[in-house]
């Protein structure tokens, strides 16, 4: 054995009883499954729901491999979740020999939730390319792949559904049926928010005939990998599904908010020149709605199951952005005008310095000297942390107070606390006292004097908002 492979050995061992490290069982599972021998293991910034860790590992012959590990520690037996990595895996298989680039699948672990993947060359962020001419035609060659993806035969997935195949509503009806069940698995109290957008998307589900393609169920920028002017890897299909092309040209409406991906309109007639089809803004309102529920569904489940090491910082800014979006999204297909609340004011506490004072010291000492991106992405998020929770001690008597009056409107009287007037107004909606309307006003209401709060730790975040769907 040579020193280079005791020295990994060695690691593997010391990382074994490490939670913010990778398993020595599951490091050894690597190795056996490659015949090769690991060199590094670093993990990455990014990955969702998901952690994503770089592996290079060494060939008996000498030569190099270079790996992509997707890995989940939850045990969807004990959180609900459906959507597994290994279900993902099944949708990167099916894209092997297609118009579609996917990562090759070496393996899928039996027991753990991990994938082993090739690790494909390229850049996740679209908002690093600054050449107009060719961030046009990065997101083009998207929109072609998004066709070639839909035009993939999707009776070649061992995907039974127990509907006929070719059914479009009765796809979507399952789809529902999939995240409401996985929402009522939580440890959280219920949602209004999150009720009404169940009770509206089975109301209102798109009577089109067809077709039902594979839906990647997270697609836009971010979600793919690109270098020269071309797309070189589409990421990130724990979403996928059978189901409308709509639902994907939403998700691309809901990613371009984070992601500003060139004029949307113009993607969408890419779409439709490359599929043959003609895009039924209709139906791309409603799959936006149903996007946008499906991530408050995901934040509203990691409750009592959220990791500590996790981005937490990320997750507390983009479950405000998109709770405003949702409400955003329910407004257009309700025909609705939401208003603006008061802008909250109170003056600085006593703990204000100290959470500048770990701020300054983040900003101006942690992050300077760190050269690992992991580390300095982290960083970030507990600044976002920092700056939520000083606001929060400034701002949030104010904004109970308010969000009481706001609920004792529709109530009728003042509750005693936030929580029991959020209770007592899903009681007034199930019991049809409380229309759908009323529900999302009032929690939009809430949700922006939360993102007030959140201003400084969002930044221009808090401003973003969809592309319109259609021309003047």
């Amino acid at each position: 054995m040579h020193q280079a492979d005791r020295q990994t050995t060695m690691t593997i061992t010391a990382q074994q009883d490490d939670a913010s490290t990778l398993s020595a069982d599951l490091l050894a599972w690597v190795q056996d499954v490659l015949g090769a021998t690991i060199v590094s293991v670093d993990r990455r910034p990014g990955g969702g729901r998901r952690e994503a860790w770089f592996l290079d590992v060494r060939y008996p012959d000498g030569s190099a491999g270079e790996l992509f590990l997707r890995y989940d520690r939850t045990d969807p037996t004990v959180t609900g979740d459906p959507f597994t990595l290994s279900r993902e895996a099944a949708f990167f298989a099916a894209m092997a020999d297609s118009a579609v680039p996917a990562p090759h699948i070496h393996a899928v672990h039996p027991r753990e939730q991990a994938i082993l993947a090739e690790r494909v060359a390229g850049e996740t962020w679209f908002s690093r390319l600054k050449d107009p001419d060719e961030r046009v035609e990065v997101a083009t060659d998207f929109m072609r792949i998004l066709a070639a993806l839909h035009a993939i035969e999707p009776r070649g997935l061992d995907l039974d559904e127990g509907v006929n195949p070719g059914d479009l509503p009765a796809h979507v009806a399952v789809e529902i049926d999939r995240w409401e069940r996985f929402y009522r698995t939580s440890e959280a109290p219920p949602d209004p928010l999150i009720e009404v957008g169940f009770a509206w998307l089975k109301a209102n589900v798109p009577k089109a005939s067809g077709p039902v393609v594979i839906v990647h169920g997270d697609a836009g920028p971010g979600n793919f990998l690109y270098r020269d002017g071309r797309v070189s890897a589409v990421l990130d299909w724990e979403l996928a599904h059978l189901g409308d092309p709509h639902d994907d040209l939403a998700w691309v409406s809901v990613r371009a908010v984070q992601e500003p991906f060139t004029d949307l309109l113009e993607r969408f007639d890419d779409y439709a020149r490359f599929s043959g089809r003609p895009v039924d803004v209709s139906r791309v309102r409603y799959y936006r709605v149903f996007a946008e529920l499906r991530i408050l569904v995901l934040s509203h489940h990691s409750v009592g199951h959220s990791d500590p090491l996790g981005e937490v910082g990320n997750a507390l800014i983009y479950t405000a952005l998109h709770r405003r979006l949702f409400g955003d999204a329910m407004a257009d297909v309700l025909d609705v005008e939401l208003q603006r609340p008061t802008t909250l004011d109170a003056p600085v506490t006593a703990l204000a310095w100290w959470y500048d004072a770990a701020l300054a010291q983040l900003g101006q000492i942690v992050v300077p000297r760190s050269t690992d991106p992991f580390v300095i992405l982290r960083s970030k998020g507990i600044a976002r942390m920092l700056k939520y929770l000083r606001e929060m001690d400034r701002l949030g008597p104010a904004a109970e107070v308010a969000d009481l009056e706001d609920l004792a409107d529709v109530l009728g009287a003042r509750p005693d606390s936030v929580a029991e007037g959020i209770a007592a107004l899903l009681g007034r909606f199930n019991s049809g006292t409380v229309d759908v309307a009323s529900v999302v006003r009032v929690l939009h209401r809430r949700t922006l004097r939360e993102m007030q709060i959140l201003r400084p730790a969002m930044g221009r975040l808090v401003e973003r908002t969809f592309d319109p769907l259609e021309r003047p």
